[in-house]
């Protein structure tokens, strides 16, 4: 293994793996039944696991923009998935290549404007999340770019493809589908099995992407000097999880791994947002945070805390994935408040329902869960569960992290419920978020235009 001297004053290396679409206790470490991720267990016992991390959207678009630009979607202006960031605001690659870093994206991009996150391009991996079959990758261009300028620190982010659909990699039949156990939310169907068979060996096909990306980092000699962050972005494509404001959508499983610097195989309750970890970094860099909605938990990295937030908070516009659909949410990692603005609607999206005419982005599953709810009353609860929901719900996410039990209607809730209406409602003043004419066309083509209405 080749090793070289880094000076101690210089600041580390950033490595950050992105997942995408993989519902965080679907991972063996966050309680899943299924899936088999060695590397990625090896990960997390060399490092510090997040038991509560949170993004503020479960869609692709604006998850990455608030991880990259360390602000809420009202903040970085990406409010809905497709669309654009405020051309006025600043990324992780401006904030980084200040302070002396070289700042790389391999792999899947889905931001945009490129003049807000100009990351420097490293070939390798797929930028396609839909191809059928995802591009063989190749580690070579990661390894050139670690080892490029050993004087200067770099930042790299690998986004991943895997498992977002199609379900075409790994080897499914390591997992039989009627040896599986489906999550309560998840309607238990033929072909729901197969699918989920599918989604089970990408998540495992995946692990073994984080296993050579890190074999790669170590063969550099810069393993010691580099904060490793593995994060699985949101929930997968199965109904209840993507495109909602559920624990199953917003919830991410969250690893920081450096070597001297991070206590190995502990696990944090502290509550975290995607908008925390660029001020995270800057901080570790030396750097200035500035104005920011998202906050440095480095206490929390070096073991001197173990309470970051007191709420986390998140947000969905179903424009232009179907039709209107605004919800709002805030959790305490005990508790989950979600309000939805438009009770009287039904929910649609048009990917997971096959409505899009796109066999790539499809897969068939939904249709059979309206089949057998006429004669299944506990598939039919799930259908109602996912287009039809009342205007508050509330969860004990902790005791239910699958939020199968409103209590919403309970009495004994009513305080706590008020406390956290309050709070949201206090958020959405403060990022500017005017709720339901937010989830419309007009604000969604504004936005993809670079002229925010909001």
């Amino acid at each position: 293994m080749f090793s070289f001297f880094l000076s101690a004053d210089r600041p580390p290396n950033f490595l950050i793996i992105l997942a995408d679409d993989c519902t965080y206790n679907d991972l063996p470490l966050y309680g899943g039944e299924n899936a088999r991720t060695p590397h990625i267990y090896k990960l997390a016992s060399e490092g510090l696991l997040f038991n509560q991390a949170y993004v503020s959207s479960s869609m692709c678009q604006p998850c990455r923009a608030e991880l990259y630009s360390g602000l809420y979607p009202m903040g970085n202006g990406c409010a809905w998935n497709h669309s654009g960031c405020r051309p006025e605001i600043k990324g992780m690659p401006q904030m980084l290549v200040k302070l002396g870093y070289r700042v790389g994206l391999a792999g899947k991009t889905h931001i945009r404007p490129a003049t807000v996150f100009p990351f420097e391009k490293v070939a390798g991996f797929d930028q396609n999340c839909v191809r059928n079959p995802t591009l063989e990758h190749d580690l070579g261009p990661v390894r050139k770019f670690m080892e490029r300028k050993r004087d200067e620190p770099f930042c790299l982010v690998i986004a991943l493809t895997e498992p977002h659909v199609p379900w075409v990699m790994g080897d499914a039949s390591q997992y039989p589908p009627k040896k599986l156990k489906l999550p309560p939310n998840i309607a238990d169907t033929p072909r729901t099995r197969e699918d989920f068979s599918k989604y089970l060996a990408e998540i495992t096909y995946m692990d073994g992407q984080v296993g050579e990306i890190m074999d790669t980092l170590k063969s550099t000699g810069q393993d010691d000097h580099t904060l490793v962050l593995f994060t699985s972005e949101q929930g997968s494509q199965f109904p209840g999880c993507k495109w909602t404001t559920w624990n199953t959508g917003l919830h991410t499983a969250l690893i920081a791994r450096w070597p001297k610097k991070i206590k190995a195989g502990e696990r944090t309750d502290a509550l975290v947002q995607y908008a925390d970890i660029l001020p995270t970094l800057l901080e570790l860099a030396d750097g200035q945070v500035g104005e920011m909605d998202g906050k440095s938990f480095t206490e929390i990295l070096h073991g001197n805390s173990t309470e970051h937030r007191k709420y986390a908070y998140g947000m969905h516009n179903n424009f232009p994935e179907g039709p209107p659909y605004p919800t709002r949410t805030i959790s305490d990692g005990t508790h989950r408040l979600i309000m939805n603005l438009t009770p009287d609607e039904l929910y649609i999206e048009k990917h997971l329902m096959g409505l899009k005419g796109n066999a790539v982005l499809n897969n068939p599953y939904w249709a059979t869960w309206v089949r057998d709810s006429w004669e299944k009353p506990e598939i039919y609860k799930l259908v109602k569960r996912y287009q039809s929901r009342p205007e508050i719900s509330f969860y004990n996410t902790q005791e239910d992290p699958y939020e199968m039990d409103d209590l919403a209607l309970n009495k004994k809730h009513y305080p706590k419920i008020r406390e956290m209406k309050k709070e949201l409602k206090r958020w959405m003043e403060t990022e500017g978020d005017p709720g339901v004419v937010l989830d419309t066309k007009k604000a969604h083509q504004a936005a993809k235009n670079g002229q925010h209405l909001f």
